[in-house]
């Protein structure tokens, strides 16, 4: 990033998360999953998966490589369809609970067009009046430090500011439950800050964020409650610092201690 870009973005507040975030009345909500099995091509990639999530903190969703994380995030939001067991967002049915959540992948999909018109189209796509649009994308490209790059070509813009334009797309449409796959993965330390503050912003605003990440000192930031993946299948799912004083399965002390799993 210039120095031109640095001095003209947003200050990046710190991020205070867990102890911001006050539960807010949504009916998506619990998330409950029972029984999930997913099988591709013959394989068995998520293995009897169960758990809830309330509204509240950050959901972090830990574990190795080709653990299940990334698929997990899309057979809840409606992406793959389960081989057994049941997804359950509240009291709606499935297409009407998608329609009330985002999800950003790790490699974020852009338009060929400006900074400000890939929010306002994701506006449209929505059903927002074309009166309100200009407002709602100019207070999330705000939010997110990216006003000065409003009418910039969004496909030339650096990685983290990809990152936080598709997360600033995903939250204009006021989303109930934001899902995040890798949001800061391979982007420099200070990139990474400004990923987490809009985080922690988002959830701070009463939307629920649920995430995947390799980092750990992101998990240790962010997280109101950690979920630990492995094989498949859930090993953990517990309170943020209490997962990382005393996680509940030994496979999931090994990866917080640094150690190679089998």
């Amino acid at each position: 990033m210039s120095q031109a870009h640095a001095t003209a973005e947003r200050p990046v507040p710190p991020v205070t998360g867990k102890a911001d975030v006050v539960p807010a009345a949504n009916d998506l909500l619990p998330l409950e999953v029972r029984g999930l099995c997913l099988t591709i091509a013959g394989q068995l990639l998520l293995n009897d998966v169960s758990f809830r999530l309330d509204a509240g903190a950050p959901t972090v969703i830990l574990g190795p490589n080709g653990a299940g994380k990334s698929l997990l995030l899309r057979v809840c939001h409606g992406l793959l369809r389960p081989t057994a067991g049941a997804v359950r967002w509240g009291g709606l049915d499935s297409p009407s609970a998608q329609r009330r959540q985002a999800m950003v992948f790790q490699r974020p999909v852009l338009l060929r067009r400006s900074v400000a018109a890939n929010v306002a189209y994701a506006l449209a796509v929505k059903g927002v009046a074309r009166a309100d649009r200009h407002g709602l994308a100019a207070e999330a490209l705000g939010r997110a430090g990216l006003s000065h790059l409003a009418g910039r070509p969004a496909r030339v813009l650096s990685g983290g500011e990809q990152q936080r334009l598709a997360i600033a797309r995903a939250w204009a449409t006021r989303p109930d439950v934001l899902l995040l796959d890798e949001p800061s993965s391979h982007l420099d330390p200070g990139s990474t800050r400004h990923i987490e503050a809009l985080v922690a912003d988002i959830a701070a605003s009463g939307a629920k964020v649920v995430m995947t990440t390799h980092d750990l000192g992101q998990a240790r930031r962010l997280a109101g409650d950690v979920m630990f993946l492995h094989h498949g299948r859930v090993l953990a799912h517990q309170r943020g610092a209490e997962f990382f004083d005393r996680p509940a399965h030994p496979d999931a002390r090994c990866f917080v201690d640094g150690d190679l799993l089998d």
